[in-house]
């Protein structure tokens, strides 16, 4: 059963760990939802680990479409989250309340993220009254990591904690149903979750969250460029892979593949076409 807003704030409740990984295409949503993953979200990340960009600055919002609902076609019933990329909703109310329905409307989403705090309050306002469920993001933004100085650990001294405890009261005052904190001490991260009434969703912030997210590509080890701190592998993929094509590779040089058993045979006589 599809799990809705109203799980996620029993499942802080009742203290039931949320599970929350990113997905890109519908093979790979159908796989994480038939696990059990309680959410989806297609990350503005499928530009670095899917696209080849160095960040997810470039991603546009008709890429985020196109996988957003590639993985509502391949988890109907999972509650999926897509990533508003960098410029959808920097430039005023009016383009972020059209793109955050775009994400409903058009590619299926239950929610869309967003990055920022008390910059985006009006945004996360406008677009919760147009019925558009919204999911903060704290700590490392990576659209804007440029302005924090790279991909450093935020929040790490007591004035931009205190900063950051003030922006997730106001997201949830906002409307947000649900924060995700990204590179936070595990401590600060703590106070943050005991503080709200709303999940938070944790990524390098400790395990003190109402829940963890991970990127799919790095938790399975397929996104081989870097490995961040903290992500467990769970898998390490790419070297099977790499294997099996190599050895595709071998037998179709040697003519060892096809072999019969992945070759369709007739009784019929195609002799004859040799003259024609």
């Amino acid at each position: 059963m599809k799990k809705t807003i109203k799980d996620f704030l029993s499942m802080k409740v009742d203290r039931e760990r949320i599970s929350m990984l990113t997905a890109y295409d519908a093979p790979m949503a159908g796989l994480m939802a038939d696990c059990g993953v309680d959410m989806l979200l297609v990350g503005d990340s499928l530009g670095m680990v899917v696209l080849g960009y160095d960040s997810t600055v470039p991603v546009t919002m008709e890429q985020m479409l196109h996988h957003c609902a590639a993985v509502r076609r391949g988890a109907p019933e999972a509650f999926v989250i897509g990533d508003m990329p960098f410029g959808s909703y920097q430039t005023g109310v009016r383009d972020a309340v059209k793109n955050g329905i775009r994400f409903v409307k058009e590619a299926g989403c239950d929610a869309v993220k967003l990055e920022g705090g008390s910059e985006v309050l009006e945004v996360v306002e406008a677009l919760v009254a147009a019925g558009v469920s919204v999911m903060g993001h704290l700590g490392l933004t990576p659209q804007t990591a440029a302005q924090l100085g790279g991909y450093r650990v935020q929040g790490k001294d007591l004035d931009g904690a205190r900063k950051m405890l003030a922006d997730a009261r106001d997201l949830q005052e906002a409307g947000a149903f649900s924060l995700v904190l990204e590179c936070v001490p595990a401590e600060l991260a703590g106070i943050i979750s005991s503080e709200l009434r709303i999940p938070t969703i944790g990524i390098g912030a400790g395990a003190e969250c109402d829940g963890q997210v991970l990127v799919i590509n790095d938790m399975l080890g397929m996104f081989e460029r870097f490995l961040p701190k903290f992500v467990k592998q769970y898998q390490n993929l790419a070297p099977m892979m790499r294997e099996g094509v190599k050895g595709y590779v071998a037998e179709v040089k040697s003519g060892d593949f096809p072999a019969a058993e992945q070759s369709f045979f007739t009784k019929t006589d195609y002799s004859t076409l040799q003259s024609d």
